[in-house]
């Protein structure tokens, strides 16, 4: 079983490396909006590994907080949506759970990515999850994708995301609706 889960992990970085390469990952933007969405498991006895998960979201809740700053979770899973309710009950904004009845593909997690998109208003997702290392490690990650406005500003303002102009990019009318589909499809 977990050969054939990291088999499937490992195939599937084809898929969202390049789009890292291309809008970049920047996790020392600032913004207003920031929405963390923590990722964890439904049951079983993993609690490290969850802990882990809803430690570092709390961490980056703070770091990302000021007086004009709003911080919002959406969480996925449910192990992590009982640890945040007690002292992050105001802060959650969505809470998805039941996620691995069945073995999770593209379609489903596309589903997911549109009703966070259309129901959460966000600057900058930070996904929290753990990565795979090894059987027994695994790395704590967060992972920022940007609005298709902050990615505008940011391509404007030269920086890391400053070369983005001199991609041919075909798929949409207008260089905002480029970067809308690019970070729909980032965050799936």
């Amino acid at each position: 079983k977990l050969r054939q889960i990291q088999s499937k992990a490992e195939k599937s970085r084809g898929l969202w490396q390049p789009f890292t390469a291309l809008l970049g990952d920047i996790p020392s933007v600032d913004v207003k909006r920031n929405v963390i969405v923590t990722i964890s498991a439904d049951k079983g006895l993993c609690g490290g590994i969850n802990s882990t998960s809803v430690k570092t979201s709390r961490a980056v809740h703070k770091l990302n907080a000021g007086p004009d700053k709003e911080n919002k979770y959406v969480i996925l899973g449910e192990k992590a949506k009982v640890q945040l309710i007690r002292d992050s009950k105001q802060s959650i904004e969505l809470c998805i759970t039941e996620l691995q009845k069945n073995p999770l593909n593209y379609t489903q997690v596309s589903a997911i990515a549109d009703d966070i998109l259309k129901n959460v208003q966000f600057d900058a997702l930070r996904i929290v999850y753990n990565k795979f290392s090894s059987v027994v490690s695994f790395l704590p990650t967060v992972s920022t994708v940007l609005s298709p406005e902050i990615v505008e500003r940011e391509s404007e303002a030269g920086g890391k995301l400053g070369d983005l102009d001199s991609y041919e990019i075909e798929g949409g009318e207008s260089k905002s609706e480029i970067l809308q589909n690019l970070t729909e499809f980032q965050f799936s």
